[in-house]
């Protein structure tokens, strides 16, 4: 057996301990830990952001694109926002050991469903490092080990939020190989981490297209999943206005490097010459890129002629694609043929047209006069998530507490026996 094999079959077996562990721990316990490491990423926040320089720097020295880079880059606010997020975690109900569903049936014996963790999660993820203290927190609330892979462009970020991870464990009296952060930069430990069916019960990648398709095709151990986020904002003939301009500015611009940013939008033909030259004089002030489709060339002089391919991109940059539709269906044609299955939005005044999209879209997030953007864990209430599902099982849209538990049936009876 190989060194790399070795070492992460280590890992496995010590996750797989470790999940028993979690599994039956007291809440207040797994609380206790949480608000330590909170704690700790701002005490150490200088040590942090230190590391995470010695990341920045190694990313521009490589020729990290600006999308990336934007991932990797901590500061004193995102940093906060990880303490934020450990807390948020804390305040929200366990879910293990939720009992549901309890029905008496005919023989006399009662039937219900509980709420249990999954095991041991794989998580491999790149660039963004608060994915370490979400992940962290999230599998341990939900009573889960995890083994965390991140990407080699932020090693030092990483390794410095893990010591506060394993400070907050050892503070509640837990196995520190509750969360194990892989050490190893060797991407072989990637391809063994996949196959790890006796130690690993799902895995759950967060990255760039390459990196899932990879996964989800070599990966013997199940997927929870995302490719892609191709996200359209569709306005509506009959929406308001200035509700659209602000609701379509801030989808593509609040933040480019995200899975739930616009990357095209459809404008209803009865709407179209009257906001486009506004929209888009918006986008030329912070110098987005705009692509269209000939009806929009003819409205923007200036507008780039899309291809085909633009409709299927996902720019995680300053540039869009924008086509004028004849109406809600054609709106709806254009989503069905060209969406990754993340997030849409409907722009309209109109009650029956916003409940239409709402049904008939199939997107793992479909909102009426809502920014993309709260496409999001934190946003949807869940303090935080792991990763954001196009999935249709297990788990769909952004995936918190609940996502990372299943369910067993369980059974009360007072002697019954079959007849």
């Amino acid at each position: 057996m190989s060194e790399l094999v070795d070492y992460m079959q280590q890992l496995g077996k010590r996750a797989k301990a470790a999940a028993r562990v979690i599994a039956s721990a007291d809440t207040g316990v797994k609380n206790k830990a949480l608000d330590v490491m909170a704690s700790e990423i701002e005490l150490r926040q200088k040590t942090i952001l230190d590391a995470n320089a010695l990341d920045m720097k190694a990313g521009k020295d490589n020729g990290l694109d600006e999308a990336l880079l934007d991932r990797l880059e901590l500061n004193e606010e995102r940093v906060q926002a990880m303490a934020e997020g450990l807390r948020q975690i804390i305040a929200l109900p366990d879910p293990v050991g939720e009992i549901s569903h309890v029905n008496a049936r005919p023989s006399g014996i009662k039937v219900g469903q509980m709420r249990v963790p999954l095991g041991v999660i794989g998580i491999i993820y790149e660039s963004r490092p608060n994915v370490t203290a979400d992940a962290a927190a999230l599998c341990l609330k939900s009573g889960n080990a995890s083994i965390l892979r991140g990407g080699s462009e932020a090693k030092h970020s990483n390794q410095a939020i893990a010591a506060c991870i394993s400070k907050g464990l050892e503070a509640a009296g837990l196995p520190v190989e509750v969360v194990q952060v892989i050490e190893t930069t060797d991407r072989e430990a990637v391809g063994e981490l996949i196959r790890m069916e006796d130690s690993v019960d799902v895995i759950i990648p967060r990255g760039g297209k390459g990196l899932i398709e990879r996964i989800t095709k070599e990966a013997r151990v199940p997927v929870i999943k995302h490719l892609h986020g191709v996200c359209h904002v569709y306005i509506d003939d009959k929406a308001d206005k200035e509700m659209a301009k602000s609701i379509a500015f801030n989808a593509k611009t609040q933040r480019y490097g995200t899975c739930n940013t616009m990357e095209t939008l459809l404008v209803a033909e009865g709407i179209a010459d009257n906001i486009l030259p506004e929209l888009a004089a918006m986008y030329q002030a912070e110098n987005v890129e705009l692509r269209g489709c000939d009806r929009t060339c003819q409205i923007l002089p200036t507008c780039i002629k899309a291809t085909d391919a633009d409709w299927d991109e996902e720019y995680l940059a300053p540039i869009l694609s924008i086509r004028v539709v004849g109406d809600i269906d054609a709106a709806m044609d254009h989503i069905h043929h060209h969406s990754s299955g993340h997030t849409e939005t409907i722009v309209t005044d109109d009650y029956s047209n916003s409940m239409r999209f709402l049904r008939e879209v199939d997107s793992s997030s479909v909102m009426v006069n809502a920014s993309t953007r709260f496409a999001d864990g934190f946003e949807y209430g869940l303090g935080g998530e792991i990763g954001i599902s196009t999935n249709k099982l297990h788990a769909r849209g952004p995936v918190g507490l609940e996502g990372l538990t299943t369910q067993k049936y369980i059974v009360f009876g007072e002697g019954h026996i079959r007849q």
